[in-house]
């Protein structure tokens, strides 16, 4: 399919455990790549609604599938000790047989923080918080039998054994999303195998991008190596007639200049996608991950899977 991966990012907003793997199977029977969810304690601003816990979530997933790979845009690095995240993530890449995508951020909703009293603090902080978060992880998933020592500003480390390592060498895929210039895109240089633009940095990717190259070449990284992502929403119709409709009710769903849908969202007929797809594929672009705005609950999953990537692979 013209060297590019496709994913799916259904937040686990209101439906049950059930609910959400029958999701992740289907997707999985439709031969995409992967599933993705969100890290929140609760679903931002719907405080009332169910939201099943993001890490427990994925292991469930992946204890339930057999090759569809999971993952998580992005886990909160506030909310778990890099030490014991470092733990997790080779213990789940071990149980699902190295299927486990590992996505990382600065975190996002300031609200839950302060309710959980969970660390926050400024942009800077939290940044801070995140390198040494990354190279903490980085260094357990890759210490093989040698013990990791890491003494920083927020975290310690002292002699610390991670056993057993993950399945994937050297570590599962690193996704670190946005579009920041001063701390963002450092860290993905540094760090990241893949990086994530959000649906609200979409509009302007290109411009960002090549930025990130300068950042990669300021620590001697070759901006080949370092998959880019986009993160859209997807707004499929099977036909011209239908796609008004589709499109009204993607912005309902999806509204506002953070989810993209005019800047930067695949809307469109089958063909219409996949010609976008394509186009992006040759700029670059390594993965898509898309938010389907019917929740992938209706027919765009099975129009993606049966009628936009045959285009993308003939």
């Amino acid at each position: 399919m013209r060297g590019a991966d496709v994913g799916i990012y259904i937040p686990q907003v209101t439906g049950s455990y059930e609910e959400v793997l029958a999701q992740a199977r289907r997707v999985e029977e439709l031969g995409l790549g992967s599933f993705w969810l969100f890290d929140h304690l609760y679903t931002p601003m719907l405080p009332d609604r169910p939201a099943l816990e993001a890490w427990t979530l994925a292991t469930a997933l992946l204890a339930n599938t057999t090759e569809l790979r999971v993952g998580h845009l992005v886990l909160d690095n506030n909310v778990r000790h890099p030490a014991l995240l470092a733990q997790m993530v080779a213990t789940l890449d071990v149980v699902s047989a190295g299927r486990l995508e590992l996505g990382l951020g600065s975190g996002s909703v300031a609200i839950e923080h302060e309710q959980a009293g969970l660390p926050w603090g400024t942009m800077a902080e939290r940044s801070g918080r995140l390198a040494e978060a990354l190279a903490i992880i980085t260094g357990l998933l890759t210490s093989g039998d040698e013990n990791f020592t890491f003494a920083g500003e927020h975290y310690q480390v002292r002699d610390l054994p991670c056993r057993p390592g993950p399945v994937q060498r050297p570590h599962p895929p690193l996704h670190i999303g946005g579009a920041g210039p001063r701390y963002t895109l450092p860290l993905v240089a540094q760090y990241a195998d893949v990086w994530n633009v959000p649906t609200y940095a979409l509009g302007d990717w290109a411009k960002t991008g090549a930025a990130l190259d300068g950042c990669c070449e300021a620590v001697g990284r070759d901006p080949a190596t370092l998959k880019r992502s986009h993160e859209a929403v997807l707004v499929l119709a099977p036909d011209e007639a239908s796609l008004p409709a589709a499109r009204e009710r993607a912005l309902r769903r999806y509204p506002g200049e953070g989810f993209g849908v005019e800047a930067g969202g695949y809307v469109g007929t089958p063909g219409q996608v996949a010609e976008h797809m394509a186009g992006m594929v040759d700029a670059g672009i390594d993965q898509f991950v898309f938010i389907p705005y019917d929740r992938g609950r209706d027919d765009v999953l099975d129009l993606l899977a049966g009628e936009v990537l045959p285009l993308l692979a003939g």
